[in-house]
């Protein structure tokens, strides 16, 4: 019995020395993200191909706002499908901003985004969970380290909407694939909330829709900053919780075996 909790001792030592690297290289770009004093809200795409998502939402977000009092709906149903297509959500954040003003903007934004994250969420619920969860059923580590998120879900999911550093949409997808329940999920999107605020508000300050998501947009640098602190903070805290929270799993994997 001793020699084999020793042996499973051995093993998570070696899965956190695997684990570690990671939790650092996520710290590293926060604290990138943070020290970039030329802060792009959305660049634009180098790829050589013909299809352009950021000039395809530019154009959408031109139809919008000739489309009057109805156009929130528009709006609303098109970031959804962003979302869920992995389109750069930012341009329709920051032209939201301009088309709707803050307040609105930020709520359309919000709606939007929220129903669009559920979405993909659901799909990868349902294609994909299934699959790791067999996957993950003979390592017993990996499977306590997935009950344990699932059961802190919801201060995972608002720390990760709180930090720009972590992708948007393909958070979307990962937390489907975790333990996570879609009531944890759904109650963490108001992490989205300030960092929404912001990005609508330095939408507003365009001068026109061609300059959304351009280094020629204007911007306001305390709310850059702001932006930046908020992400840092946000970034170290899930990124040590969540360590905190493998490390335990893996101790009460080996007190129970």
């Amino acid at each position: 019995m001793k020699n084999n909790l020793i042996t499973n001792k051995s093993k998570n030592i070696n899965f956190m020395r695997l684990f570690k690297p990671g939790i650092l290289i996520l710290i590293a770009l926060a604290i990138a993200f943070f020290l970039n004093t030329q802060f792009v809200i959305a660049e634009e795409s180098t790829q050589t191909f013909s299809f352009n998502p950021q000039a395809v939402l530019r154009d959408a977000l031109q139809w919008i706002d000739g489309l009057g009092t109805v156009g929130y709906l528009a709006f609303i149903a098109i970031y959804i499908i962003a979302t869920v297509a992995f389109l750069p959500g930012s341009i329709l954040t920051l032209g939201a901003g301009f088309v709707f003003g803050v307040v609105w903007g930020s709520l359309y934004v919000f709606v939007g985004a929220t129903l669009g994250a559920t979405a993909a969420f659901i799909v990868g619920r349902y294609l994909a969970r299934g699959w790791v969860a067999r996957k993950i059923a003979d390592n017993k580590k990996f499977a306590a380290i997935d009950r344990a998120v699932g059961k802190e879900g919801l201060k995972i999911v608002l720390l990760t909407r709180l930090s720009p550093i972590f992708p948007f949409n393909l958070l979307n997808y990962a937390f489907g694939i975790t333990g996570v329940s879609l009531k944890d999920y759904l109650i963490g999107s108001v992490g989205m909330i300030p960092g929404t605020i912001m990005y609508v508000y330095i939408g507003s300050l365009a001068g026109n829709l061609a300059m959304i998501g351009t280094e020629t947009q204007p911007t306001n640098p305390t709310v850059q900053w702001a932006i930046r602190v908020i992400g840092l903070i946000a970034t170290v805290a899930v990124t040590v919780y969540i360590t905190r929270i493998a490390r335990k799993a893996l101790e009460e994997d080996v007190i129970s075996n």
